[in-house]
């Protein structure tokens, strides 16, 4: 996977590679199309706002803050509200939820317009995590609460075993890679702008990190913070050895 998909082939084709990824087959795979439907194909094509996903995205944000604050309650016996809390808006935040949508390549699945496809906006941190928000609410609507509840599980596992194995949510990989770098006694990584591309209600920014001037890192993302974020997180996979 990884490939991006060309829009024209068979609904079927693509669907099947999807429920494959996701381990089950929808009842309703009009569901599973309206999730994978930005707005900008929509009104590119003559189609409802409505046959868009945002609907579908409204109600994913619940079902999947209900089932990751269960389970972090679950988890944490001793943890207090504000710990819990906390790591449960780590987990759901735009940033992980992207991350997720990656892992199963959900943004090669897109219906997307020419401005969003040029622009790489289907990987796009923003895009990726409404889609992923309205998948949640298809499976939802299509398999109900308990098996939806359990996809949740296996799709943030990583996520979730992060979180109990450290007590609490996954530090922001910008002060990871500081306190990295520092514990070596280096200066800490600067950020530089290589570039910023798209429409201004779609940019891409990319992002350079540097460590004693040498680029360990290179991230792209919707907001500067994305793309600074994604590079220190390519940096620790360099540097830790993970690639």
């Amino acid at each position: 996977m990884g490939l991006s998909r060309d829009r024209t082939e068979p609904f079927g084709t693509s669907i099947k590679a999807l429920e494959s990824a996701l381990g089950f087959s929808f009842k309703n795979p009009s569901l599973l199309r309206q999730a994978l439907m930005h707005l900008s194909y929509c009104n590119e094509h003559g189609l409802e706002q409505s046959e868009s996903y945002e609907r579908l995205e409204f109600l994913g944000d619940a079902v999947l803050e209900l089932a990751v604050s269960t389970e972090l309650y679950l988890r944490f016996p001793d943890a207090n509200e504000g710990e819990l809390t906390k790591t449960r808006s780590s987990l759901v935040r735009r940033e992980t939820l992207a991350q997720v949508a990656r892992r199963i390549d959900l943004g090669s699945y897109l219906f997307v317009g020419n401005g969003v496809e040029t622009s790489n906006g289907r990987e796009q941190d923003s895009v990726l995590s409404a889609a992923f928000e309205a998948l949640i609410a298809a499976i939802y609507i299509d398999q109900g609460n308990e098996f939806t509840r359990q996809a949740i599980l296996q799709l943030f596992d990583a996520e979730l075993a992060q979180a109990e194995q450290t007590g609490g949510p996954p530090e922001n990989p910008k002060s990871l890679l500081q306190e990295m770098v520092q514990g070596q006694g280096l200066n800490p990584p600067t950020y530089d702008l290589v570039s910023s591309e798209g429409p201004d209600h779609g940019p891409v920014f990319t992002v350079n990190v540097l460590v004693n001037g040498q680029v360990v890192g290179t991230g792209a993302g919707g907001k500067k913070s994305e793309a600074e974020g994604a590079a220190a997180r390519a940096a620790l996979a360099t540097l830790t050895g993970q690639v």
